[in-house]
C-alpha cells in the first residue's frame, strides 16, 4: 500500500486514548444502532416473559460480529480513508493500528461471533449474522467504487439486524420479522444520501461513486430521497397491519413519517448544505423515536 510517511506518522496526528481508537475500530456509534435495531427486533418477537438471558446472547454475539465487520471494513478501505478529512483520523490511516492487528482482531470477533450465535442463540440467526457479513465486506464495500447502486445494496445489511433480534426470539422468519427490516432499509437511503450530498466532493476524491457524484444538479438524489421516504412512510405501518405495535405506534409511524418527508422535500427543491443536513438530523430523530413508539405500544398476545 503506498500511503505517504505524514499519513502513518503517529506523531503528525492528535493522541487517542486507547478507549477511542477501538471506538474508531468498531465503528462505535453505527455498533450501537446495530444493537439498538437487534434489541428491538429480539423484544417484539419475544412471548411472554422476557428471556433475559437470551436477549445478553444475541447482543453479545452480534456485537462480536458487528466490531468483526467495522474493522475488516476498515482494513479494506484502508487507502481510500486516508483521502478522507472525514476517515483520516481512523486508527489505520492514522497509523495507530497496523492492518496486521486489525485482521486478527476482525477476523476473531466475526468467527467468533458467528460461532457463539450458533451455540448459544440459534443457527438461524447465525445465518443471518453470516450473510450480513459477507454482504457488507465482500459485496458493498467493492461496489462503493464500481457503482452507486452500492448504497442499495450496502442497505441489505445495515437492515438485518432487527431481523437477527426477531430469528432469536421466535427462531424463525416472518412477515412482521421482515417488515422490521424493510424499514431499516428504507430509512437507511434518505439518511445516507443526504450524507453523501454533504461529503460529495470527498467521496469523489477517494474514489467512490456515490449517486451524488454523478448527479451534479442533484435531481436524482433528490428523486431518490424522496421515493424512499415514501416506501419508507409505507413499510413503517406493517407493524401495526401485523398486529405488533398499535394504534398509538400507528400515530407515530404518521406524523413522523410526515416530519420526514418534510424534510425530503424541502432537501428536494434546495440541494444545499444546510437542507442536507436537516434531512440527515431529521433521519437521526426519525428512526429512534419510531422505535421507541413501536415498542412502548407492543401488542402483548
Amino acid at each position: 500500500m503506498k500511503v505517504s510517511a505524514e499519513v502513518f506518522d503517529s506523531n503528525a496526528v492528535p493522541e487517542k486514548s486507547w478507549a477511542a481508537v477501538f471506538a474508531d475500530l468498531v465503528k462505535a456509534r453505527l455498533t450501537l444502532l446495530v444493537l439498538l435495531t437487534t434489541l428491538v427486533g429480539f423484544y417484539l418477537g419475544w412471548r411472554g416473559a422476557m428471556n433475559f438471558l437470551l436477549m445478553f446472547h444475541t447482543l453479545f454475539g452480534t456485537a462480536l460480529v458487528a466490531a468483526g465487520a467495522a474493522a475488516l471494513n476498515q482494513l479494506l478501505e484502508r487507502e481510500y480513508d486516508a483521502k478522507m478529512h472525514r476517515t483520516a483520523s481512523r486508527p489505520l490511516p492514522a497509523g495507530r493500528l497496523q492492518p496486521p492487528t486489525v485482521a486478527i482482531f476482525g477476523g476473531v470477533c466475526s468467527v467468533v461471533g458467528l460461532v457463539y450465535l450458533a451455540l448459544a442463540v440459534n443457527l438461524l440467526t447465525s445465518v443471518l449474522g453470516a450473510v450480513t457479513l459477507i454482504s457488507y465486506l465482500f459485496i458493498y464495500t467493492p461496489l462503493k467504487r464500481v457503482t452507486w447502486m452500492n448504497t442499495l445494496v450496502g442497505a441489505i445489511p445495515g437492515a438485518l439486524p432487527p431481523l437477527m433480534g426477531w430469528t432469536a426470539a421466535r427462531n424463525e422468519l416472518g412477515g412482521e420479522g421482515w417488515a422490521l427490516f424493510a424499514i431499516l432499509a428504507f430509512w437507511q437511503l434518505p439518511h445516507f444520501f443526504a450524507i453523501a450530498w454533504l461529503y460529495r466532493d470527498e467521496y469523489a476524491k477517494a474514489g467512490f461513486v456515490m449517486l451524488p457524484n454523478i448527479d451534479p444538479d442533484g435531481s436524482r438524489t433528490a428523486q431518490q430521497s424522496i421515493s424512499n421516504t415514501i416506501a419508507l412512510i409505507f413499510a413503517s405501518l406493517c407493524p401495526f397491519a401485523f398486529g405488533v405495535s398499535g394504534k398509538i405506534y400507528l400515530v407515530a409511524a404518521l406524523v413522523l413519517g410526515a416530519g420526514f418527508l418534510l424534510c425530503a422535500i424541502q432537501f428536494s427543491r434546495q440541494m444545499t448544505l444546510p437542507r442536507a443536513k436537516q434531512l440527515f438530523f431529521a433521519s437521526i430523530i426519525y428512526l429512534p423515536l419510531l422505535l421507541t413508539a413501536m415498542v412502548c405500544d407492543k401488542v402483548v398476545k
